[in-house]
């Protein structure tokens, strides 16, 4: 099976293929592990690697492209981080400040024993919180983070906030909201107009549009037979992908492609710049590519710690083991990968549309990608 590599601009075009990125990514569409894939391998300066493997879609028969679109879920965390940071390298807020300065309901926020509790953004961010979840059931019909942000006070802090890391989406999604506030647009309009077309992702969008639907790769689920199927998006419900009903999940709504998101991470990489243009100060960077709470036991996957959006491999093992200590990036539901490693100067983008993973973060597919990229 050939990788398809599509053109697309100056640094693509002189992107070559590393040749065990595609002979493990073709393993694992032999295993039935996933459909199809799309692989990036970035420097500060260049793409190294782009290759398209596999099938988008088995039923129809149509290949993966290296402009296929995914639903990269919690990939969106890191982009909410950086559009805090961005407010607060403007001056408009800090991390250290409470919620509460920005958004009067979680004035009086209390625990289960009625005692209030004071959250931070820097708590939001780094998923220590306390703050409850809120079910797909309760925000299905929400459409704004304004109200979804009267069902997360309706409900008790569950722990003192700081004190435990607990995978949080309500406290992501609370974050953004303040970025709303303070910058006066709506989630997705602020990352539109600040981050994406600036950077030129044209394709990273929360609400695709008729013509990107078309190219979504399909999502598979593994059966017990060892067969893939097709699965559903699992926030989509009943509406289509298109739907603008919906509100701008800052926990795990967006959408993207491979090359987009590497015009992000490559910033990143480059301490907050890309094309001559600063998005983020370098001091921003480092802050929140940083473990902001060395001593609280997180997960995924062992090793990790967790700065602002980001998870930060502190040591590497398992499917972390050919990355640098200081690694970061994050994983989605669906298996896509993004971690950037600033030592060895690398971006390793992944995605792939396999809804049942055991373990997203901890997929086989992803140490076997890890390890071919750092050959």
């Amino acid at each position: 099976m050939k990788p398809i590599i599509l053109l697309t601009c100056l640094s693509i075009a002189k992107a070559q293929t590393l040749p065990a990125v595609s002979e493990a990514m073709d393993r694992a569409i032999a295993a039935k592990e996933i459909a199809g894939s799309v692989t990036l391998v970035a420097g500060p300066d260049e793409i190294l690697h782009l290759a398209a493997n596999g099938d988008a879609d088995l039923g129809n028969k149509i290949p993966m492209k290296v402009d296929s679109i995914f639903w990269i879920a919690s990939m969106t965390k890191p982009v909410t981080g950086t559009a805090v940071m961005m407010m607060q390298d403007a001056g408009k807020l800090s991390v250290d400040d409470p919620v509460s300065k920005y958004l009067p309901e979680f004035k009086g926020l209390k625990d289960a024993a009625g005692k209030e509790v004071v959250v931070t953004l820097k708590h939001c961010l780094t998923h220590s919180s306390g703050l409850s979840e809120v079910s797909p059931q309760e925000s299905g019909s929400i459409k704004t983070l304004k109200d979804l942000m009267r069902l997360i006070v309706a409900k008790p802090v569950q722990f003192k906030p700081g004190s435990k890391w607990q995978y949080c989406q309500t406290g992501i999604n609370t974050a953004a909201r303040v970025v709303e506030m303070v910058s006066g647009q709506d989630f997705a309009t602020f990352l539109d107009q600040r981050l994406f077309a600036p950077l030129g992702m044209e394709d990273t969008t929360f609400y695709p549009t008729e013509e990107q639907a078309k190219r979504i790769a399909v999502s598979y689920s593994r059966t017990a037979a060892g067969e893939l199927e097709k699965s559903e998006l699992m926030f989509l419900g009943n509406a289509p992908v298109t739907s603008r009903e919906r509100n701008p999940r800052a926990n795990g709504g967006l959408f993207s492609t491979a090359s987009d998101y590497a015009k992000f991470a490559r910033m990143i990489l480059r301490g907050g710049e890309f094309d001559g243009k600063r998005y983020l100060s370098e001091k921003s960077v480092q802050q929140m590519t940083t473990v902001q709470r060395g001593d609280l036991v997180t997960g995924f996957t062992p090793g990790n710690g967790w700065g602002l959006g980001w998870c930060v491999i502190r040591e590497p093992q398992g499917v972390s083991a050919a990355l640098s200590p200081g690694t970061y990036g994050h994983g989605g539901a669906y298996g896509t990968q993004v971690w950037i490693d600033p030592v060895k100067k690398r971006v390793h983008l992944l995605m792939v549309q396999r809804a049942n993973f055991p373990n997203s973060d901890g997929s086989e597919v992803r140490r076997l990608f890890h390890e071919a990229a750092s050959r």
